[in-house]
């Protein structure tokens, strides 16, 4: 490394943020960019380690040290070049990855780990700004065409691949605009679709076709893209979300997460919709659910103008800080303070819903819950036998609450029966081992569709890891 002692030197620096008041304003971003100043000083506390347990901690496998040292030494384009080698969209996962790489860092032992990820973002939009990012068109084209079923990360890191490797790939969008998740999971003010946009340019310019407003097996048959196409990769995600069973469940004024999410994400870009408006402003909201979706509600909702927002837990709240289930360097399960929590929030843990309070029209009043007590297992950390704590039932009132406990699988309806594709026990697509193959010829699958519900930098590593099983078999044939 370039500045062997930085990290004695340096201490961790994020970059500054917008007041939370000033924020919650508008859907943009709001993070500062920091100066190259600063980033130097960031990549300059990566340690000569040895063994960089970072890029064992990353799923893709990212390069992290090397591209530190290229930071440090201001070499712009040997960093974006060492960046891009393993991960297609950088702008990306440095923006919404939880950074399991931080995680892994040696320096994190006994201090605090590496700014990785925003020395990712960074390479990657001054890579931007100075030119670096050029449209890499394949010299050659083999005759074989492949069609990605699916734009969110899975299926654009496939395509990206299967592009490069002279495949002429077609990708394919039910919804109006590229991205999938990225373009209508996360809010704008998480990452700006303009972002999207510019990286959908790039691969258009490549040579991809993209083609929206197509849900294969609705509207374009699944006979007529097995006929069309020499490899199908299917990468639509897990968009099956997990149900609340308790009673008034049909109350006006519950919805899933993701209807909320995309919805608002359709608003900010001035997108038509014709399903009905979601509007907060001068609610009460509860968001049912702890994880980064449940976040998102938070962030869209204080947007909005909610007058009060709620969320529930429905385990016991996670520690500050590693304990001895939680070794380093795996990914410990802590306690997330994320923006939109620091915008405004009242959260609760150990909480069970037991039921929606509605009027007499069927409106949402409240939501009535019961406190939980749990056993932790001290040998792996797990919490175990839930029970009621006698006498604990309170209601907490809302107009509006979101339903954001995750999902189940991917939509089997449609065009996963066209096809006849097997399913695992959990309901995804089977995709063999390392192999990603269905059960059907020249069908693979890859990211949240085969995996199940996961992190934007792991369906990215899918997407790769699928383009290469797919060039296999395309030169076999």
């Amino acid at each position: 490394m370039g500045k062997t002692d930085g990290f004695l030197l340096y201490g961790r620096v994020l970059p500054s943020k917008l007041k939370t008041e000033d924020r919650i304003k508008n859907f943009e971003e709001f993070v500062h960019r920091p100066s190259e100043e600063q980033l130097n000083c960031q990549a300059a506390r990566c340690m000569d380690c040895g063994i960089p347990f970072c890029q064992n901690g990353c799923p893709l496998g990212n390069v992290i040290p090397e591209f530190n040292d290229a930071v440090y030494h201001k070499h712009w384009e040997r960093a974006y070049r060492i960046l891009i080698s393993t991960n297609n969209f950088p702008e990306f996962t440095g923006r919404v990855c939880p950074a399991p790489c931080e995680s892994a860092c040696v320096l994190g032992i006994n201090s605090e780990p590496v700014t990785i990820e925003e020395v990712e973002k960074n390479i990657m939009e001054i890579a931007f700004e100075l030119g670096f990012v050029q449209p890499k068109i394949p010299h050659y084209r083999t005759g074989k065409k492949v069609a990605v079923v699916g734009s969110g990360p899975a299926g654009l890191a496939a395509a990206c691949q299967l592009n490069q490797e002279g495949h002429s790939v077609t990708v394919f969008e039910k919804d109006e605009k590229i991205g999938g998740l990225l373009r209508f999971g996360i809010p704008d003010f998480k990452l700006d679709k303009s972002i999207v946009e510019r990286r959908v340019e790039w691969m258009r310019a490549e040579g991809i076709e993209f083609r929206t407003s197509v849900n294969v097996g609705v509207n374009y048959s699944a006979e007529q893209l097995h006929r069309s196409f020499d490899a199908i990769v299917l990468a639509m995600g897990s968009t099956v979300p997990k149900k609340l069973r308790i009673p008034n469940s049909d109350a006006k004024g519950i919805y899933y997460a993701m209807d909320f999410l995309k919805q608002s994400n359709k608003k900010v870009s001035g997108i038509p919709f014709s399903e009905e408006e979601i509007d907060v402003k001068g609610k009460k909201v509860v968001v049912i659910g702890g994880g980064d979706t449940g976040s998102d509600c938070i962030g869209n909702s204080n947007r909005q103008g909610a007058s009060v927002i709620h969320q529930i837990y429905y385990k016991p709240m996670q520690p500050t800080a590693r304990d001895k289930t939680m070794p380093w360097p795996d990914y410990p399960a802590l306690l997330q303070i994320t923006s939109s929590h620091e915008e405004g929030c009242d959260r609760r843990w150990s909480v069970n819903s037991k039921e929606f309070i509605k009027d007499a029209e069927g409106n949402l009043k409240g939501v009535r819950l019961v406190e939980a007590e749990w056993t932790k297992n001290e040998d792996s950390g797990a919490w175990e036998l839930y029970t009621e704590k006698p006498g604990s039932e309170f209601v907490i009132e809302c107009d509006i609450a979101f339903i954001a406990l995750g999902y189940t699988h991917v939509e089997h309806r449609g065009l996963v029966e066209a096809l006849d594709i097997h399913l695992d026990p959990k309901g995804n697509l089977i995709g063999t081992n390392k192999e990603y193959k269905t059960n059907q010829t020249k069908i693979f699958s890859c990211g949240d569709a085969r995996k199940g519900q996961s992190l934007v930098v792991w369906a990215i590593a899918e997407g790769r890891e699928c383009a290469e099983k797919v060039d296999e078999f395309l030169k076999q044939i």
